[in-house]
């Protein structure tokens, strides 16, 4: 059995293997309401063989979606159009995740074949952005977001806190925030986007602390025996990413301490100058570094498509957990497809059981 098709238990929840696939933006929603598309996307990646299927970055209030055509779950309404879509998943023998989050002062822009821009002012499908300084993130992106008043900070994390709680009533089992990306999150973490000089800026603490009061009011509703999981930049590619990656790792142990379960290493991407070395695998070492030093589960994406590179990241104990996003998306059946390729004996396992009858009868 290799590494990557060993089964992974976190909390009361089991995935069949150590593959995931991450939470991808489709940008196909309508008002933050989910259709028959996304119903059909979410079923296909199931049915694949991954472990474990976490839902687009869906937003925690209006404001917070990237575009106007992001997923949300700010009312009833919109978290019951997810009821389907985990009832699919959990069919193809997958854990059913949602990523919730904010998008902060990179929200109001146009989806990416239209622009990937900020919507211009004065369009009646853009809104106002929200931040914890005034300071826009440039490039494409130059808006000038409104710095959040104390009763803005409170307002979001009720958000969140009504979100986990929609996402859990809807049938999720797993619960990812997005403190990742340059959003509202990580944008109070990061020195390049947060320039406050009250309780929630300066020091790292200070600018650590939106996230881990976030996370310590969602702990209070999400149920104990299912995974609370966060993505997390933990570094900039920015040339001071030792100090960076201190701070985060020193944020995770108190993220643990608050009732968090796993983290997914990510980049901060606070920045347009940040200058990162894509390459395969190559959050590997970074993701295990804070796995050893923060002492919590971990995964990461980014370079993991290949499944030799995946499986040697399980073994090499960079990873519990590898997500496999744009791979997926060519091919959902990409687990059985790696299955076969590590030469794992009768690969169709990983498979529903109809297809496994077919691939292996004839």
């Amino acid at each position: 059995m290799s590494a990557l098709f060993q089964p992974f238990t976190l909390k009361g929840i089991t995935l069949r293997n150590r593959i995931a696939v991450p939470p991808m933006c489709m940008y196909s929603a309508k008002d933050g309401l989910i259709n028959d598309w996304h119903q059909v996307h979410l079923a296909s990646l199931a049915r694949g063989g991954a472990g474990l299927v976490i839902v687009e970055a869906t937003a925690v209030a209006p404001e917070g979606r990237i575009t106007p055509g992001c997923a949300g779950i700010w009312n009833d309404d919109l978290a019951q159009a997810f009821v389907p879509a985990v009832k699919a998943i959990k069919a193809a023998g997958a854990v059913p995740g949602i990523q919730i989050g904010h998008a902060g002062r990179k929200a109001s822009a146009n989806v990416p074949w239209e622009g990937d821009d900020h919507i211009p002012a004065g369009d009646p499908r853009g809104w106002q952005t929200i931040a914890p300084s005034s300071i826009a993130f440039g490039a494409n992106l130059p808006k000038v977001p409104q710095a959040m008043s104390l009763d803005d900070i409170a307002r979001v994390r009720h958000d969140f806190v009504a979100a986990a709680r929609r996402a859990r009533d809807a049938g999720f089992e797993w619960l990812e925030l997005h403190f990742a990306h340059g959003y509202l999150a990580q944008s109070f973490f990061s020195e390049h986007s947060n320039q406050r000089h009250d309780q929630y800026g300066g020091s790292a603490e200070n600018r650590g602390r939106f996230l881990l009061e976030t996370l310590e009011a969602v702990r209070e509703v999400w149920p104990e025996h299912l995974p609370l999981t966060a993505r997390f930049g933990v570094l900039e590619f920015d040339g001071r990413d030792e100090q960076t990656l201190v701070e985060s790792i020193e944020l995770t142990r108190r993220f643990k301490d608050a009732g968090l379960d796993m983290l997914s290493v990510s980049i901060g991407f606070s920045t347009p100058e940040a200058n990162i070395p894509w390459g395969p695998g190559f959050m590997g070492p970074i993701a295990q570094r804070v796995r050893r030093e923060a002492g919590i589960p971990v995964a990461s994406a980014w370079g993991f498509g290949t499944p030799a590179i995946a499986e040697q990241a399980v073994k090499d104990q960079q990873l519990d957990v590898v997500m496999v996003g744009k791979a997926h998306l060519a091919d959902p059946h990409w687990s059985y497809f790696a299955a076969r390729e590590l030469g794992i004996n009768r690969p169709s396992w990983v498979l529903p059981a109809p297809y496994a009858h077919w691939l292996e009868r004839y």
